[in-house]
């Protein structure tokens, strides 16, 4: 029973990431098409907030196994 809900555990994390990395780069490329200007910084902007939510499914994922 309690790998059963460690896997689910972990699923939800990875799909929380999914989603979260999608929109920022949605979201991401509506303010590149409102200012083409500043792709730069969008962009930069894009990847820190990205990685930080990979590292918090990532971690999400890793208490998930250790607690198990």
């Amino acid at each position: 029973m309690g790998g059963s809900i460690v896997a689910i555990g972990m699923g939800l994390a990875a799909i929380g990431a999914g989603i979260g990395v999608g929109t920022i780069g949605g979201k991401a490329l509506e303010a590149i098409a409102r200012q083409p200007e500043a792709i730069g910084d969008i962009r930069a902007n894009m990847i820190l907030t990205a990685a930080l939510v990979e590292g918090a499914a990532l971690i999400a994922i890793l208490m998930a196994f250790l607690v198990k």
